[in-house]
Parts: structure tokens; sequence; C-alpha cells
């Protein structure tokens, strides 16, 4: 009796050392093939996120040549109205859709060089051209603003005739246009700071159409010829208040300010969340471009494996692509640091331990 027991016992220890080398079997050669799903599925999002901003890329190319064909034809009535009304403001808001043509070439050319891709030393490629074209935008729109003013300013002091209908008819045209490109550079302006001024300076056009439209009908009713240059005047103001922000902006991204849509400390929070997370020691965030963000990160987390590891790097990068939309991450993990432990000068400095043992003496 006692032999068989013996004998069952050793065969159930057989048995479970099988299943027990066979379970590892099985998750050893499972591992690999996890990995590679988790790095395929943490990837896929920046797949799609990348096809998603081509498709964009296109559909704003092609609305900005549709707004740029439709101001090249509004800057020609725009002049031969002006001519013949003798309105100053039809002339500045004229010269504002020539900086406009200008603009939005300039913002053309910025798109295709952004496209090209990293090489050699420029190793972000060329992403920063439009910033740089958007900070002109905005200097431009002061300097057309400065001038707008100063002509206001001269035109009041000597009042000059000027004919309120063709005055109304170019302004009219010009609101119709400026209503169109409204819509067209819109929705891609919410995305792209390039595009915002673009759009910044339609915007401020349709303004500028409106106050003509009502000057020209106060001068064609009532003929107070002071009203042209008090319009133009406003038309100065109204670009003022576009271009500073703009300025703003570009000036915040050249000088790599973390984004206003971000703030840091709630995204630190929100790592230091996830529980294999000890500290986030050093956490750096800044743009590209406007829509363009990146963030290096130090990480001190708990003593985890090699695949444990990957896997932790992959799940944060989804969480901040999908959380904060940041697109780019770089994480360093560093282990926790190991207490320690010993002779008591690895604990305090060699003055109080010195002067401690003398005072107890």
């Amino acid at each position: 009796m006692v032999l068989a027991s013996e004998q069952s016992e050793q065969q159930a220890e057989q048995q479970l050392t099988q299943h027990s080398e066979q379970r590892l079997a099985h998750q050893t050669e499972q591992q690999p093939k996890q990995m590679a799903a988790r790095v395929l599925n943490c990837h896929c999002g920046l797949l799609h996120f990348s096809k998603a901003q081509h498709r964009l890329g296109e559909q704003k190319v092609q609305r900005l040549w549709m707004a740029l064909g439709l101001l090249s034809g509004l800057f020609g009535i725009q002049v031969v109205a002006g001519l013949w009304s003798h309105s100053l403001s039809l002339l500045a808001d004229s010269g504002h859709i020539f900086s406009d043509i200008v603009v939005f070439g300039l913002t053309l050319a910025a798109g295709y060089l952004a496209q090209r891709p990293a090489s050699g030393h420029k190793t972000f490629g060329y992403g920063r051209a439009e910033v740089f074209v958007a900070l002109v935008n905005g200097l431009s729109l002061l300097a057309i603003a400065l001038f707008a003013a100063i002509e206001s300013v001269l035109r009041l002091q000597s009042t000059e005739a000027v004919l309120g209908f063709p005055m109304l008819l170019g302004s009219g045209v010009g609101l119709i246009i400026n209503g169109i490109n409204i819509g067209l550079l819109y929705s891609s302006s919410r995305e792209d700071l390039n595009m915002r001024s673009a759009f910044l300076h339609v915007v401020a056009d349709a303004a500028s159409s409106v106050s003509i439209v009502f000057a020209s009908l106060i001068i064609y009713f009532w003929h107070w010829l002071w009203v042209d240059a008090a319009a133009s005047l406003l038309i100065a103001g109204l670009i003022c208040l576009s271009a500073i922000p703009l300025i703003q902006e570009s000036l915040e991204v050249l000088l790599e300010f973390a984004p206003r849509s971000l703030q840091p400390a709630l995204i630190q929070s929100s790592l230091q969340g996830f529980s294999a997370v000890e500290q986030v020691e050093r956490l750096q965030i800044w743009s590209i471009t406007s829509n363009q963000v990146n963030l290096c990160a130090d990480l001190r987390v708990s003593a985890l494996s090699a695949s444990e590891r990957d896997q932790l790097v992959c799940t944060l990068q989804d969480h901040l692509l999908q959380v904060f939309g940041i697109q780019e991450s770089t994480l360093q993990i560093l282990e926790k640091r190991p207490e320690t432990s010993g002779h008591p000068l690895l604990h305090r400095s060699l003055t109080s331990y010195v002067f401690g043992n003398t005072q107890r003496s």
C-alpha cells in the first residue's frame, strides 16, 4: 500500500512538471506574437493619423488655389473701382488684397516645402517654413495697417471728392468674394497656423468691404466725404487686431513654448496615473508646426522586464496620442533607484557625521 501510494505521488509530480513545462513553452512561443501585435496596434493610430493629415493637406492646397484665383480677380476690380471713385478706403483695401495674393502664394510655397521629407542635417524637414510665413504674414498686416492709418489721417485733414456709386459696386463685389473665401478657408484655419493667417487676411478683407459698403451709401445719399477716410481708419484698426494674435502664436512656436491647448502639469499627472510609473523626472513639450506637437520625458518606473517596458512605452505613447493629440513622443524609461544601505557616510554628509560624533564624545 505504501509503495503504491509513493508511485502515485511520483506520477502526479511528473504530470505536474510536464504540464508546467508545456505551459512555459506555450508562453515563450506566444510572447513574440503578442509583442508584435502590441507594436502593430501602437503604430496603427499613427499610420491612420498620417493618412488623414495627407488628405487634409491636399484639401488645404486646393482651397488655397481657389481663394487665390478669386482674390486675383477681385484685386483688378477694386483697383479700377478705387481709381474711378477716388476712394481711399477702396484703394487701401485693394492694397490689402494684393498683400493677400502675395501671402497666399507664400503659403502655398511653404506648404510645398513642408511636405518635403527630412534629410541630412534637416532632421525636422521644412515644417517650420509655414511658421515663418505666418510670422511674415502678421508683420505685413501690421505694415499695411500703419500705411492705411497714415493715409486716413492725411485724408481727414484735406477731403477729396468721392463718387459713391462706383465705390459701392467695388465694395459689394469684394464682400461677396470675401464671403466665399471665408467659407473655403474656415475649416482648415482651426488646425493650421498658416491657414489661420490666410483666413485672418480674408476676414479683415470682408470687414473692410462691409465698412466700405456703409461708407459708400452714406457718401451717395448724404455726401459726407470724410466717411471714406474714417472707414479707411477703421480698416487699419481691424487689420491690427487680426495681426497681433497671429504674430504672438508664430513666435510661441518658434520659441518652442508648449502649445496653449496643452497643460504640462495635467500631462505629467496623467502619466503618473499609470501604476508602473513612479515619477516623471523631466517633461518637455514643444511644437514643430502648429499641428505637430512633440514630447520628451524621463520616467522613473518600478522594476520591469524588457517586454513589460516595451509594452508600457507603447501604452503611454498611445495614451498621449488619443487623449492629448501628441503625435510624436520620446519616453526614456529609468529604473527605480535602489535604496542605499551600509555605511552612515552614504546617508549623510561627512561634516554632519564628524560633528555628530564629536558632540557625542
